[in-house]
């Protein structure tokens, strides 16, 4: 992360559909996508915002702490 980038682009991703029980978590970033910046909407059955998507395992050097405090996430578009 580059400091007082507040936007930055994320490389093609490939997603590989996995059982909850293959998917090992370990020190990766829990990184939630969001359609927008507003990370609210109304709350599904889910539990979950009609705004959330899913969350993504990041491989990270820094402990998943240090994102969760920076309030790091990912957007599917950008306000206009």
């Amino acid at each position: 992360m580059k400091p007082k980038i507040l936007w930055d682009a994320l490389p093609v991703v490939w997603l590989q559909p996995k059982g909850k029980d293959e998917i090992k978590e370990g020190r990766r970033y829990r990184c939630p996508l969001y359609k927008t910046s507003e990370r609210r909407g109304t709350l599904s059955t889910t539990g979950h915002s009609t705004n959330y998507v899913l969350p993504f395992l990041i491989p990270t050097q820094e402990h998943p702490t240090h994102w969760i405090k920076r309030g790091v996430a990912m957007l599917c578009q950008l306000d206009n």
